[in-house]
């Protein structure tokens, strides 16, 4: 049976979160509320930090109360180690020995007796025995020892009682409803009048979550869920009163206790635990999420791993990730069977479609296509064989087929549905669709070569008209277009079928390339989760420079992926041996370390336009991207397309998966020495930033200015001529 429930996410912020970037990441992530722990923050700062996050965004904030517990306080920053049988004081003067620490708050002194046992930290407890008592302060021996620092929660061995709320609480609860604050947690919430209490205070329209984290709180569960909007179960400081052994049984009750009473029902604490040193979760974290979830949890509190871990949007996006997987098993109750990507990594957004096409095995034999007939081919259709086999063109796993030729170019979408600007098909003429015709496959080679590179398994043989498919593909159907003039001279049949890739492209920059599942390998393992994915032709100009940065920055990305041509390119264009040598300089010498990717693959422009800016930016989705930049006359030709026509092919098309970062022209502003895309001052002059005049400038041996392109980069390509170097096609 399939479970619809809304799965909440909330998020703890702290040291390490409590940043733009962060606070808008963890929104973009599905954060439902973000919690203020008031047990870490101070009450003078409790209205600069409420202010602070609703200046950032529009998540709710709930503020958690210090509520009826004891903490220590410690007057050195860092850890305080005890050495075990030592002796040790806490609180005011007693005796000879020095103090180590205070715990808070002070009436706990007047409650305590000797013989207590005070354990303090839960994670690695340090346990002490009261051997002599004062009305402010006490010694003891210590049992364990070990370290802790300051705020870390000491439970005592018996009850002693605490008010519900400090008088910090409620002064921070005044604060927080004067700026809006509706949501509100009790901690250590032990009987429904406290939360009652709580309830008083924050007002009317006031949403109270109380959290069961003491015995007493779960023997009276029944009453506080009744008494509030939600219960939350803190299984950290719970674990001090409940042997750890017990925390599932009582995870189970409480949320049952909830679901009785028709109020929601959070679990905290530990989730992610690894995540906070470490990138990728512990197995054994991730079962845990995933078995909460099938309690019945209607939501998870990332605490610790927000709030101070080295990885707050990576442990976001974990969990995320991990209670998609858990809604698809609730889906599919009884299909125990999992469709599995090798390379998929859970960090990282989906491919198009939700998985790569893999249908490249390094040690296929060539000879073994010997016994299909063979079909000769250029350059472009075995690039474009490459890239259907190693995923850059998922979900497409082979060249299409009438149908999806069709749908594609008259629907702009797969006959799936899912959105695809351009067909990706296999042309032939008409004496090798009759030889064909009789055949399930056929060996594709490069010109009078035998040697196989690929097999497509044939589906589908058909004719189209070529006029009505340029028409379509380009807006045009004038030779005079590189990509119609390519189209109308490779045949108006075509072939439809599965490729299977037997050896990849020869290429003298092969070392650069990179397919969809090394990319996202080296994302995971850089800890990028938000990539922003950048396309070029050009040798990098100042503009290029200037987009690729303010998207970087803009958009609070964690890196870069540029991605040039380097394929078959047009009469003039720059070779991608000099395309890559130059941003190779500019990533080394001039950019943000460890933000940038610089990688390709074989490629080349159709000159589609809008189309294939679309198409660009879902292949830029399948390497991993999250965002993809979007210029000005994108992926066009000559006066075919319109400035911005790609932006609004964007805003046509609607939510693909993968976000268009848009730019207008970029322009040198003279008087204010800066990029711009207009300048509102009077009389100051703007230059045009041209990758087309920066190649005539250089073709003729002139430096470009340094404002359009780097003195060093365009020295570097004249010097590439002097040595011979092929620079232009």
């Amino acid at each position: 049976m399939s479970d619809h429930r809304r799965l909440d996410i909330l998020c703890t912020l702290g040291p390490a979160s409590m940043n733009d970037a962060v606070i808008a990441r963890l929104e973009n992530l599905g954060t439902n509320l973000f919690r203020i722990n008031l047990s870490h923050t101070k009450l003078a700062d409790v209205e600069k930090v409420i202010r602070y996050v609703q200046g950032r965004t529009t998540v709710p904030i709930c503020l958690d109360t210090e509520g009826a517990q004891i903490r220590t306080r410690v007057a050195v920053d860092g850890d305080i180690t005890l050495e075990e049988h030592s002796a040790v004081r806490i609180g005011a003067a007693l005796t000879h020995i020095s103090a180590v620490c205070d715990i808070y708050p002070p009436e706990v002194f007047e409650q305590l007796a000797l013989g207590d046992l005070l354990s303090i930290d839960s994670s690695d407890p340090v346990l002490v025995q009261v051997t002599e008592l004062a009305p402010t302060g006490l010694s003891a021996r210590v049992l364990n020892g070990g370290s802790f620092r300051s705020n870390k929660a000491v439970a005592v061995d018996r009850r002693i009682k605490l008010p519900a709320l400090t008088e910090k609480d409620r002064h921070a609860i005044k604060v927080g409803r004067e700026l809006g604050v509706r949501d509100f947690a009790l901690s250590f919430a032990n009987h429904e009048s406290e939360v009652d209490v709580l309830r008083s205070l924050a007002g009317p329209g006031s949403r109270i979550i109380a959290k069961i984290e003491s015995r007493r709180g779960i023997q009276n569960a029944e009453g506080i869920a009744r008494s509030s909007d939600a219960l939350l179960l803190d299984r950290g400081d719970m674990s001090r009163e409940v042997p750890i052994e017990k925390i599932p049984r009582v995870q189970k009750y409480v949320l049952s206790v909830a679901k009785q009473a028709g109020v929601k029902a959070y679990v905290a604490t530990n989730f992610l635990d690894s995540m906070k040193k470490n990138l990728l979760p512990s197995r054994a974290d991730v079962n845990d999420v995933f078995s909460t979830l099938d309690d019945g949890a209607d939501g998870l509190v990332l605490a610790a791993e927000t709030a101070i871990g080295r990885y707050p949007v990576q442990s976001a996006v974990m969990l995320s990730k991990i209670i998609r997987q858990q809604r698809a098993s609730m889906e599919s109750p009884h299909l125990p069977r999992v469709e599995l990507d090798r390379a998929e990594s859970c960090l990282l957004i989906d491919p198009h479609g939700g998985s790569l096409a893999d249908s490249f095995h390094e040690r296929s034999d060539p000879k073994s296509a010997r016994k299909y007939p063979r079909l000769s081919v250029d350059v472009k259709t075995l690039t474009d064989a490459e890239q259907l086999a190693i995923g850059t063109y998922s979900p497409l796993a082979g060249f299409m087929s009438w149908e999806e030729m069709k749908s594609v170019l008259e629907d702009f979408k797969l006959p799936s549905g899912l959105v695809w600007p351009l067909p990706i098909v296999l042309q032939i003429h008409s004496d090798n669709a009759r030889d064909l015709a009789r055949s399930n496959a056929v060996a594709l080679c490069l010109g009078d070569s035998n040697d196989a590179h690929a097999v497509v398994h044939i589906e589908d043989i058909y004719n189209y008209d070529l006029f009505k498919m340029a028409r379509l593909m380009f807006g045009t159907a004038n030779e005079s277009h590189p990509g119609v003039r390519s189209l109308m001279k490779r045949g108006d049949w075509f072939v439809g079928g599965r490729v299977e890739l037997l050896q990849r492209l020869p290429s003298p920059l092969k070392h650069f390339e990179l397919t969809p599942r090394q990319t996202r390998a080296i994302f995971t393992g850089r800890g990028w989760t938000r990539i922003v994915g950048f396309h070029t032709r050009n040798i990098i100009h100042r503009a290029h420079e200037h987009i690729q940065m303010a998207a970087l920055r803009e958009q609070r990305c964690d890196g870069l992926f540029i991605r040039p041509v380097i394929g078959v390119k047009k009469q003039g264009d720059v070779e991608g041996a000099v395309i890559m040598k130059t941003y190779e300089a500019v990533v080394r010498e001039h950019y943000p370390k460890a933000q940038v990717l610089l990688g390709s693959s074989q490629n080349y422009s159709r000159y589609a336009g809008p189309r294939e800016a679309i198409f660009t930016a879902l292949c830029h989705k399948n390497f991993g991207c999250t965002h993809f930049v979007v210029g000005r006359d994108h992926t066009g030709v000559g006066e075919y397309y319109g400035a911005n026509d790609a932006h609004k092919a964007f805003a046509d098309v609607g939510n693909i998966g993968i976000v268009p970062v848009l730019f207008d022209e970029i322009r040198y502003c003279m008087g204010c020495a800066t990029y711009v895309v207009q300048c509102e001052r009077e009389g100051h002059e703007t230059m045009r930033i041209s990758g087309t005049r920066a190649r005539e400038l250089l073709r003729t041996d002139a430096l470009p200015p340094a404002w359009m392109m780097r003195s060093d980069v365009a020295q570097m390509v004249l010097d590439e001529k002097k040595q011979g170097t092929k620079v232009f096609v």
